[in-house]
């Protein structure tokens, strides 16, 4: 059995963590989601429908401009400013 302060006790503990904070949506991006971009495709959603995508500082734009092209982007919020509405979710 590993000690708490065991290289495999840190790591397990480090990877919990990391499983748990919110990455990037981008395609094979694991690093940490600093912004929420709010979309809604007109043709699929009640207009007041939001679902989001994470971002990091590197895809922000990147997946905005991919959104916005298709006019589906509504909203860019920081992450920790990001208040969900009711019946939005997370793909």
């Amino acid at each position: 059995m590993n000690s708490p302060d065991s290289p495999d006790a840190a790591h397990s503990a480090r990877s919990a963590r990391s499983a748990d904070a919110p990455t990037c949506s981008a395609k094979a991006c694991r690093d940490a989601a600093v912004w929420v971009l709010a979309w809604n495709n007109p043709k699929l959603h009640t207009p007041e429908r939001r679902k989001t995508w994470l971002a990091c500082e590197e895809h922000r734009e990147h997946l905005s401009r991919f959104l916005g092209v298709r006019g589906f982007l509504k909203d860019v919020v920081k992450l920790d400013e990001w208040v969900q509405p009711e019946g939005s979710e997370r793909l």
